[in-house]
Formats: C-alpha cells, sequence, structure tokens
C-alpha cells in the first residue's frame, strides 16, 4: 500500500506541469485563508497526495489556528473573524445522523452556560452540508432534550479537516477504494491570541469527556492570570504548582504559604 501512495504522489506531482485545476490540491498551505469549503470535493489524487507528502501544515501547540472560510448553521463565517478575539474550542464530529456524535452534541449543548461563564466560544464540524446539519440538530435537541444554540461548520468535502489534520490515517491507507477520508474526534482549544493551546484526539468509535474539555480550560486560563502550573486530576479550588522557573522566596512574595515536597515540587493556594 505504501508503494501505491508513493505512486499516486509521484503521479500527481508529474500531473501539475499539465493540469492546472490540482495547484491548489498541491501548493503549501501557507496562506490558509484561501481555503474555501465552497470548493469541488477532493479528488483521490489529492487526498493521496495530502497523505504521502509533507504539504500538511504542522499544528503544533502555540501555533496560530488556521484560518478558513466555511458554510455553517449560522451562516458563512470567517474563522479568525468569527473567534474576535475569544477562548475558543473546536471540535469535529465524523457525520451526521450517528450515535456517538449526537450524544456528544446534546452534552455540549446542555453545557452551553458552563462554557459562556468561562468566555468560551464553541463551534462543531461534521463531514455534511447545512441542510442535513439543520435536521440532525433537531434530532439532537430531541434526544437530549437541550437547545443546540452554537454553529456547526459544515465540511462534506473536507477541507477543513484537512486543514486541522482531524483525518484517520485508516482512511489514508485505503484512499483508492474510499476516495475520501474520515473525519475523526478532534478537540482544539484556541486562546484570544488564535493560539492553539490543546488538543485532543479520540477514534470515531469513542465518545469525548465534556468535564475534561471544561477541566483544562480552566488549567489554561488560571496559568494565564495567576503564573501557576497545575497538576494531575487538579480542579478549580484545588492546591497548583509553582513554576521552577519562580524561586520559592518570590512565590512566598507573590502567594503567601509555599509547601514544598521537593525542591522543584512546590504546592500553593490561590
Amino acid at each position: 500500500m505504501a508503494g501505491i501512495l508513493a505512486r499516486s504522489a509521484r503521479s500527481a506531482l508529474r500531473a501539475t506541469t499539465q493540469t492546472p485545476r490540482l495547484s491548489f490540491a498541491l501548493a503549501k498551505p501557507t496562506t490558509p485563508s484561501q481555503i474555501n469549503t465552497h470548493a469541488a470535493p477532493p479528488t483521490r489524487r489529492f487526498l493521496a497526495t495530502t497523505a504521502a507528502s509533507s504539504e500538511q501544515p504542522r499544528l503544533r501547540l502555540g501555533s496560530e489556528a488556521p484560518n478558513f472560510k466555511a458554510q455553517t448553521t449560522q451562516g458563512e463565517i470567517d474563522f479568525h473573524t468569527w473567534l474576535d478575539g475569544s477562548w475558543a474550542i473546536l471540535f469535529s464530529h465524523p457525520a451526521d445522523f450517528t450515535p456517538v456524535c449526537t450524544t456528544e452534541l446534546g452534552a455540549f449543548a446542555k453545557l452551553a452556560p458552563d462554557f459562556e461563564r468561562r468566555g468560551v466560544k464553541m463551534i462543531g464540524l461534521s463531514a455534511n452540508d447545512v441542510s442535513s446539519h439543520g435536521r440532525w440538530i433537531a434530532d439532537i435537541d430531541e434526544v437530549s432534550n437541550t437547545t443546540l444554540k452554537f454553529p456547526i461548520i459544515a465540511d462534506a468535502d473536507r477541507k477543513v479537516a484537512f486543514l486541522y489534520d482531524m483525518v484517520d490515517q485508516q482512511d489514508l491507507s485505503n484512499i483508492d477504494e474510499k476516495g475520501i477520508a474520515f473525519t475523526i474526534r478532534s478537540v482544539f482549544v484556541i486562546d484570544p491570541a488564535r493560539k492553539i493551546r490543546l488538543t485532543m484526539m479520540y477514534p470515531a468509535s469513542t465518545g469525548r469527556n465534556t468535564a475534561e474539555v471544561l477541566r483544562v480550560i480552566d488549567s489554561l486560563q488560571t496559568g494565564d492570570k495567576k503564573g501557576v502550573t497545575t497538576p494531575i486530576d487538579w480542579q478549580v479550588g484545588d492546591d497548583v504548582i509553582v513554576p521552577p522557573s519562580v524561586s520559592t522566596a518570590d512565590a512566598k512574595k507573590k502567594f503567601g504559604e509555599v509547601r514544598e515536597v521537593k525542591p522543584y515540587l512546590r504546592y500553593t493556594k490561590i
């Protein structure tokens, strides 16, 4: 299979000298804001080349969340404009009218007030069009007894899924037969500076933990405000850790009592 992908990639590269239509698929994504999810669906050659080449952007923690334009259940958005200096979570789903996705979106919809209190916007993504999303939301509201109010991105052609590397490697290895990759369950926590602060990736078979998403947002926001780090299983109100870069003397001036377990492991309260 690796040989097939390699041959597909070489064929795609040769084709670019003759077929201008493939230039977008093979161009380095240095200007993600130009990506438009209304474009024609990716071809097998595009997906195979994406899988076999190094063109995929590196979405490391601390890097800027790529921009894109897309249709959503609340109209067309420019992602960076939609963020508008807020914390946000972008979370993806494999498909509409699927059981695990339905339970997840219902749970996130119920927690909307908790995210709002933390100043966090929510936006979902599913690999179907807007009309399908609208019908699916009715099912979500009925099953979960809620009212889903945040937008869901329409990503039937997987443009945003590929931009954020939210695709299944098993499908990439089977690209010649299936033609389009499967979207996995990813979570991106994005801060007001549009930086990716945390990512979570789950297989399609496993539903996420909404409480953990809230917990890590609390940790990130607390760390930014107080200059501390948080230990395993930390919850709001628990002791926090003094970073190694802060001396014990300075920590006592800033926080008061400091409990030293080891010279490198010091707890305090905030």
